[in-house]
């Protein structure tokens, strides 16, 4: 069998089990599966596949069909520019948490602030505070995860990142590590905010990413209130708090925040939903 009739196979598949991203998903998948980069299979599309190939090919359509997700199974996920190890245990970045790396970015510029010092909470991938360093060559940071599944994944793209010398990841529960670094200039974190009987999570995330990692106590607010509350005598002036929130949670959350800090801003994302909550003082 060539390679065209398993891609194309593949496309009609996924289009048949109404699977988004069809023909993406399939090229993510197929490349993955023969080592190949995406391009390539293109290039390459007459050309025939072994026995292995295929069933590496079929191995990976068949996890997709019963809802894993492409990330998952290729092990890599793109994040603003970069490329994050990630598997069961650990969140999948999600393009619209790129917001906070935008904005701590922007603040670090506005600021100008030389050696700025980040704190991750509840880092999972480290997407978000590797991203700030990757962009910020004389930033510094400390992420904190308390899941040792996703510390394995943090560990990974600490290493894959080059990111050693700048970096410090400690393995534990936010509310009970303590520091050796007392101040900080900017304070990121994408908690769990999902209430725990929310029905609109989708019911793939819900079987395959962690429960830890997506619903929290108090109707989804708890990490954000206590998370928050504990390190806002370490923020600098001028410093930053920057937290990923459930769209309908911006009201309920501005009330907590105007108590921390001086300044407070709900940012949209590119769907024009609440997403982040700004916090600057």
């Amino acid at each position: 069998m060539k390679l065209k009739e398993v891609f194309e196979k593949s496309v009609q598949f996924f289009k048949d089990k109404k699977i988004d991203n069809a023909r993406l998903d399939a090229e993510l998948l197929i490349s993955h599966a023969l080592k190949i980069e995406r391009v390539h299979i293109y290039v390459k599309y007459e050309q025939p596949l072994s026995e292995t190939e295929i069933t590496n090919c079929r191995e990976a359509i068949r996890r997709r069909v019963q809802g894993e997700p492409v990330a998952y199974i290729t092990g890599e996920k793109g994040f603003y520019g970069e490329m994050f190890s990630v598997g069961e245990g650990v969140l999948i970045p999600r393009p619209e948490t790129e917001l906070i790396v935008e904005e701590a970015l922007a603040f670090i510029k506005l600021k100008d602030i030389k050696e700025p010092k980040i704190l991750d909470l509840g880092a999972g991938s480290g997407c978000i505070g590797f991203s700030i360093l990757k962009n910020c060559k004389t930033a510094s940071l400390i992420s904190i995860e308390k899941s040792e599944a996703a510390y394995k994944y943090l560990a990974n793209n600490q290493e894959r990142l080059k990111l050693t010398e700048r970096s410090q990841i400690v393995l534990g529960d936010v509310l009970d590590v303590k520091l050796s670094i007392q101040k900080f200039d900017i304070i990121v974190a994408n908690p769990p905010y999902i209430a725990e009987n929310d029905p609109q999570t989708e019911l793939n995330v819900k079987k395959f990413e962690p429960h830890a990692a997506l619903f929290c106590e108090r109707n989804g607010y708890a990490a954000s209130f206590d998370w928050s509350a504990k390190f806002k005598d370490t923020l600098n002036s001028p410093g930053m708090m920057l937290f990923e929130m459930g769209h309908q949670q911006g009201a309920e959350l501005k009330q907590h925040f105007e108590k921390l800090a001086s300044d407070i801003k709900i940012l949209k994302d590119l769907s024009g939903l609440d997403r982040v909550i700004k916090c600057t003082q």
